[in-house]
């Protein structure tokens, strides 16, 4: 993600899968050879005041298996604002 003055409200873009290995333990260690090609790979980071959710996939590439990295699937509900116009 790179610094952007132009105000965006959502942005949706594609998603790693993790590589397909690695170990997680929610709340202690989440590892994968995916960290040495991404800076962000799994999971909501925030960086310039604004949220990034890197998702992991569901299917998988070349491999038809994953080691240690759950598929995941991310439901957003979009609201609207109380401050809006119509």
């Amino acid at each position: 993600m790179r610094h952007n003055d132009l105000n965006y409200h959502l942005t949706l873009s594609g998603h790693t899968h993790g590589m397909q290995f690695g170990i997680e333990i929610p709340g202690f260690i989440k590892l994968s050879p995916a960290w040495f090609v991404y800076k962000r790979w799994a999971g909501i980071y925030k960086e310039f005041g604004r949220f990034i959710n890197v998702n992991r996939g569901f299917g998988f590439l070349g491999y038809s298996g994953r080691a240690g990295i759950w598929p995941e699937i991310t439901v957003i509900t979009l609201k609207k604002s109380k401050n809006s116009i119509n």
